[in-house]
């Protein structure tokens, strides 16, 4: 193959050299200011998050703080009430006698000073139920006991199915009594036949998690205080489930 001639190319003039070292110096200029815009944004944004992470790592430590005070408060009335039981069992035994011989175990006990004057706690919403029952079987089609209700409030309109733990701090207990709402609904008792149908956690101590998974499917939660029961404060946007 024959070579094929080419035409030199002239060396740069001085004015080209400048002009592309010009642009060379422009665009390191760019990049570096890029650069260091980018450092800064990433900078601010990583300060915020910190924030929210610390925020969020203070709230938690405050809730647990709070969780746990209220669990020792609760643990020191306990151990009140036990040593106080121990010293006057006699008198307890008549006042078990005379209730119907309802054992006085710390549970029960829970749940009795829940029920006391219970549907005062609801004078906001537009319920009036002044009657409570204790321990409410539910019955399917073939008579077998399906779950009990512990505290049941009743009205003309309204029914409430309570259920009282005493240490409510297992999230596991508001997707059990999901399902034992649904349960009494379908096999409602005598007394909550054509009413429509409300629930509500009760504890001695409620946990945080326990109170805000509550209010999330819709029940009331209510905290034992000493001797009285308080309504604990729903979310803004709270609106009661009803069955």
């Amino acid at each position: 193959m024959a070579n094929v001639a080419t035409t030199p190319r002239p060396p740069a003039t001085q004015e080209e050299v400048w002009a592309t070292l010009d642009r060379v110096a422009k665009y390191h200029e760019e990049s570096v200011k890029w650069r260091k815009d980018w450092e800064e944004r990433q900078a601010e944004a990583d300060r915020r998050q910190a924030e929210a992470d610390k925020r969020r790592d203070e709230e938690y430590k405050e809730r647990k703080e709070e969780y746990e005070a209220r669990k020792e408060e609760h643990e020191r009335w306990r151990e009140r009430f036990e040593r106080e039981k121990a010293e006057s069992d006699k008198k307890l035994d008549r006042v078990s006698k005379n209730m119907g011989g309802i054992n006085h175990s710390l549970g029960q006990l829970v749940e009795t000073l829940i029920a006391a004057r219970l549907w005062e706690k609801f004078s906001a919403y537009p319920y009036n139920l002044k009657r409570a029952y204790q321990r409410i079987p539910v019955y399917n089609e073939k008579n077998h006991t399906l779950t009990d209700i512990d505290i049941l409030l009743v009205d003309g309109e309204w029914a409430m199915a309570v259920e009282v733990k005493r240490e409510a701090d297992n999230v596991g207990d508001v997707d059990h009594h999901v399902g034992r709402m649904a349960r009494i609904k379908k096999y409602p008792p005598a007394e909550v036949v054509g009413k429509k149908l409300l629930g509500a956690i009760a504890g001695g101590v409620v946990s945080p998690d326990v109170r805000d998974k509550a209010h999330e499917a819709g029940f009331f939660v209510l905290e034992l205080k000493g001797e009285s029961v308080d309504l604990l404060p729903p979310p803004e946007d709270f609106v009661p489930s009803e069955w």
